[in-house]
């Protein structure tokens, strides 16, 4: 399985300008993030310290049903997808917005015939989805997220475990300026490509030690590359963690009857907290993890395989906690548009 790397010691993540704000500072923007898993969308104002959030919309469509097997996307799921865009665009539209950026990740880089999907796409409902590589996915991501850094800890790691892949960043904090990003890592696995790669039947113990101890495997050069357990034990690193699996296990922790981003994102969580909780919810069945309001059935099939990708990264970089962020490439996006309006701010609010 390839890995992909990066390593840019002088290369800067972009950072919206703080030029005037334009006329027409009222008009809307959207970001569309189309993943192996999830297709979301936000629609947003521009506001002079970033964006202001005035719709949304999120739908579980697996996209990358059965591409580990047979390398293309299926009809189900195609149609799945096409179902959700439709309403995204029909949200784009009566919200007239100005600008928006459609974004396509894992299963459009890997799918054989994503050429024929994306024209679909088009075709029926207007959007144009642009396939990003997993490099600008892991910078939109941490430029989604910097607000939730400390600045006076020198060093990051940001980790994003979607449906397809995992990406990991590891950069050096720089206060108000843009951070440094100092390498970077895609493991060409999620909670979709694990999932189905096990198959239906529950994780035994020794399965799921197996998936975490195979994914400790392939983070160990990247950490071995930048030193980055070394800078955990001098205490000058932080971590971070965006998407499903992280803000999951921070809603069972937190006893959420309903999930609550608002409650959820900037949370923190102890790696005792993780472990505790990522063995629980990988001795559970199927029925159990489904009745949990924190997961419901539209995950509770894929939380386990995330829940050995955390704990993978948890005992590669011993931080003993992290910050919990949800929040990531849509808000990266619309922070990019924002700046084109002039907004220009470092963070967006919600």
């Amino acid at each position: 399985m390839d890995v992909a790397y990066g390593s840019t010691q002088r290369s800067r993540s972009s950072r919206p300008g703080t030029g005037r704000r334009r006329r027409g500072g009222g008009r809307k923007i959207a970001a569309l993030d189309l993943g192996t898993n999830n297709c979301r969308l936000l629609i947003a104002r521009p506001t002079p310290d970033g964006f202001a959030v005035v719709d949304g919309f999120s739908r579980i469509v697996r996209l990358g049903q059965g591409l580990e097997a047979t390398g293309v996307l299926c009809e189900t799921a195609m149609r799945r997808t096409v179902d959700a865009l439709a309403v995204c665009a029909a949200k784009i539209r009566r919200h007239r917005v100005a600008r928006a950026r459609c974004v396509a990740t894992e299963a459009a880089r890997r799918a054989a015939n994503c050429a024929g999907f994306l024209d679909r796409v088009a075709a029926e409902t207007g959007i144009a989805l642009d396939i990003i590589s997993s490099r600008e996915e892991a910078t939109l991501t941490l430029r989604g997220c910097l607000p939730l850094f400390d600045p006076d800890l020198p060093y990051g790691l940001i980790f994003d475990v979607g449906g397809g892949s995992a990406e990991i960043v590891w950069l050096r904090v720089s206060g108000d300026d843009a951070p440094d990003i100092l390498g970077w890592i895609s493991l060409p696995l999620g909670v979709v490509t694990l999932t189905e790669r096990h198959g239906p039947d529950d994780f035994t113990v020794e399965e799921y030690e197996a998936t975490v101890a195979e994914v400790e495997a392939m983070l160990a050069p990247f950490d071995a590359e930048h030193g980055i357990r070394r800078e955990i034990e001098r205490g000058r690193m932080q971590m971070l963690g965006t998407a499903g699996t992280v803000t999951t296990i921070a809603g069972v922790h937190l006893g959420l009857r309903r999930y609550n981003r608002a409650v959820v994102d900037g949370s923190y969580l102890t790696f005792d907290q993780i472990q505790r909780i990522s063995r629980q919810l990988s001795r559970s069945s199927y029925a159990e993890r489904a009745a949990h309001p924190s997961i419901g059935r539209g995950r509770a099939d894929l939380v386990v395989a995330g829940c050995a990708i955390l704990e993978a990264i948890c005992r590669t970089w011993p931080a003993e906690r992290l910050r919990v962020a949800d929040r990531g490439v849509r808000e990266g996006i619309l922070l990019q548009l924002a700046a084109e309006f002039g907004a220009g701010a470092a963070h967006g609010r919600a």
